[in-house]
């Protein structure tokens, strides 16, 4: 089981969070506005190893925050 450690609330389980999404930047060869946004809000790069991601703790303190996980062995590698 994944837990997340909130800097509120300490550490609790990952079904309490909401998942924002990975942290990445869009390819500059995406010149559109539109397709900007929608390359940023939909296409994920599912990456095998550490990604940086935001969490939304829903079933606790409601703040967000960023952490970095290994999405190979499912695990918390750092949080900030």
């Amino acid at each position: 089981m994944l837990w997340i450690t909130c800097p509120t609330c300490g550490r609790r389980p990952v079904e309490e969070y909401g998942f924002g999404g990975e942290l990445r930047g869009v390819p500059e060869r995406i010149t559109d506005p539109a397709e900007r946004d929608v390359d940023y809000a939909w296409m994920y790069d599912n990456l095998h190893g550490i990604t940086s991601e935001r969490w939304f703790h829903q079933a606790g303190c409601r703040r967000w925050l960023t952490l970095r996980r290994d999405t190979g062995a499912d695990s918390v590698v750092d949080e900030s």
